[in-house]
């Protein structure tokens, strides 16, 4: 029976880290954890016999330890389309980011394990994807900032304009970056068409122009 609840398959090698998402996942109504894998193997299985709207991964895990979690993406985008993705790392690492986010970005997310403990951005990143959202974490951002070998378009940013985008990355709407920056919400839009016209973002109605100004910085990373 379809309780409407997002159905979340969770991956996770380690007994403590799995523990502390199912706790926080627990505290949802709006979730229902379907099941859950320690390495490539079992969790691909699980996600074949359960067909989760969404599945949190580590991104390294048996048998290389190495980057299970991207590999299991980049595999369910061809097998199951219909599950979303996100990666809990403890490496504020682009090239695992770029490597998630080849091929498209929805229903795919990458976020630091500290993000646990902040109960509202795990939920929140699990809302997002169920719906085909991305999310990437803003230390992300930081990071292919800080190793682009080109910064034309990002040096043409304001500090404003930078807090606004890493909100975005991490799913925020207009209203809730509003309010986490102390802003009003016509000052974000400001902020938003600011970003859109320095990155040379068109108003194209087939382009999600949020997430495209995430990517920005993907695909300026070279890899």
């Amino acid at each position: 029976m379809n309780t409407g609840r997002v159905k979340v398959v969770v991956a996770e090698d380690s007994i403590l880290l799995r523990e502390s998402v199912l706790r926080v996942l627990a505290t949802d109504s709006g979730i229902e954890v379907v099941g859950a894998g320690t390495d490539f193997t079992s969790t691909l299985e699980v996600v074949r016999a359960a067909r989760p709207d969404v599945l949190i991964t580590d991104v390294r895990m048996p048998p290389t330890g190495t980057d299970e979690g991207v590999r299991l993406a980049r595999l369910l985008r061809e097998t199951h389309p219909e599950t979303g993705v996100l990666v809990l790392s403890h490496y504020a690492e682009p090239a695992y980011a770029a490597g998630l986010l080849d091929g498209g970005s929805v229903g795919r997310g990458y976020l630091l394990k500290e993000r646990i403990a902040h109960f509202d951005q795990l939920l929140n990143a699990v809302h997002v994807i169920a719906g085909g959202g991305s999310i990437l974490d803003p230390l992300i951002m930081e990071a292919l900032l800080a190793q682009r070998p080109q910064r034309e378009l990002v040096d043409r940013l304001t500090a404003r304009e930078h807090q606004v985008l890493g909100e975005i990355a991490l799913g925020g709407s207009n209203r809730v970056v509003a309010e986490r920056l102390a802003l009003s919400q016509r000052a974000v839009e400001k902020h938003i068409n600011s970003i859109f016209a320095k990155l040379g973002l068109t108003a194209d109605p087939a382009l999600d122009q949020r997430v495209a100004a995430v990517l920005v910085f993907l695909s300026a990373h070279e890899r």
